[in-house]
């Protein structure tokens, strides 16, 4: 019995481990693209190159405004707490 056991895995082994290092290989087709998507969304990120060179004040919300929308923003956590319901509802059953 233990001759048939040896010659099997005298059989199995090198199969085995044929196909575990097919893993091991060198990836010369990634690493020829190696930082590609990086870059390509670094570049989908930039809209105006130039922008450093704007002199120009940014358009939008005088300060004043942004101030006052802000502070809502931020009140409108503390007038909400406490309010909430909980998510745990009863089982239906008495």
């Amino acid at each position: 019995m233990s001759t048939a056991r040896n010659r099997l895995v005298s059989a199995v082994l090198p199969i085995a481990s044929a196909l575990l290092l097919q893993g091991c290989s060198t990836t010369p087709r990634f690493d020829k693209h190696f930082g590609d998507a990086v870059r390509a969304n670094l570049a989908a990120q930039v809209i105006d190159p130039d922008a450093a060179a704007n002199t120009n004040p940014a358009a939008g919300m005088d300060g004043a405004a942004a101030r006052a929308s802000h502070e809502r923003y931020q009140r409108s956590f503390k007038d909400n707490a406490g309010t909430e319901q909980p998510l745990i509802g009863g089982s239906g059953t008495k």
